[in-house]
């Protein structure tokens, strides 16, 4: 007969009728909202955070030529692999392996930026490691920039 929404917003108000016997009633639905998580190296789960992606990918490319609708894209795809986990989970490992896929491909010096700060080389020797095999596949032909 009638639906609205409650004062607070968190719920929606409906007037029904029952169609046999004519008596009417209320109902309240409210939107039950399973985040989706992430879980960290040392075990704890955080919500998914769409924003701190997007600025993560920033930095990294921050003075290079990648556009924002790439980085857009990036992140869709974080989160579209993410909603299609099972548990509603994944953990930054994969999130992150995935991100770095994708942002290798658009532009190298971004990708060693992000790999850096995500993989939290240790040394001057990871880094180094990290380097020797993007400059690896380059020369077979697989890397782009």
């Amino acid at each position: 007969m009638d639906s609205r929404e409650s004062k607070e917003a968190d719920s929606i108000r409906r007037r029904r009728e029952c169609e046999r016997c004519n008596r009417r009633f209320t109902t309240y639905e409210r939107i039950d909202e399973i985040p989706y998580m992430v879980v960290k190296k040392d075990g704890r789960r955080e919500r998914f955070d769409r924003q701190k992606v997007l600025s993560g990918l920033l930095r990294a490319c921050e003075k290079r030529p990648v556009p924002s609708s790439k980085l857009e894209a990036i992140v869709d795809a974080a989160e579209a692999f993410l909603t299609d986990a099972p548990e509603r989970e994944r953990t930054t490992a994969e999130v992150g392996e995935l991100i770095m896929k994708q942002l290798k491909g658009l532009d190298t010096v971004a990708y060693i930026r992000f790999a850096s700060v995500y993989r939290d080389f240790k040394d001057v020797r990871e880094f180094k490691e990290e380097l020797e095999g993007l400059l690896g596949s380059r020369a077979t032909g697989k890397g782009k920039k």
